[in-house]
């Protein structure tokens, strides 16, 4: 009787360490998210109280923050990439210049 239960002892410990580094990778995991989503709000903040990163950077409501010459065709309406053609700019006499019209 003591050897059974000698051999389901033994049998249940890979299943409580498993059980125990599964929980102990679940709270990290749980803490690099947090600290992720903190840093994602504070970023957010920032960037919405704050001023533009440059100058180059303009606010369009309803989009964000957007790189380059908003009136040329050829802008590619992100905040990280300038220009379709000329991607790391500038803008200012760019020979692919062509205007468009806002209604």
């Amino acid at each position: 009787m003591l050897e059974a239960l000698f051999i389901v002892a033994i049998g249940l410990i890979p299943v409580i360490l498993s059980w125990l580094l599964m929980r102990k990778a679940e709270a990290h995991l749980r803490a690099r998210l947090r600290t992720a989503m903190n840093a994602s709000a504070s970023h957010r903040l920032s960037r919405f109280y704050g001023s533009p990163l440059s100058a180059d950077h303009q606010y369009v409501e309803g989009i964000g923050y957007l790189i380059g010459d908003i009136t040329c065709r050829f802008n590619a309406r992100s905040a990280h990439l300038r220009c379709a053609i000329n991607p790391s700019g500038p803008c200012k006499q760019c020979p692919h210049y062509e205007s468009i019209e806002f209604n």
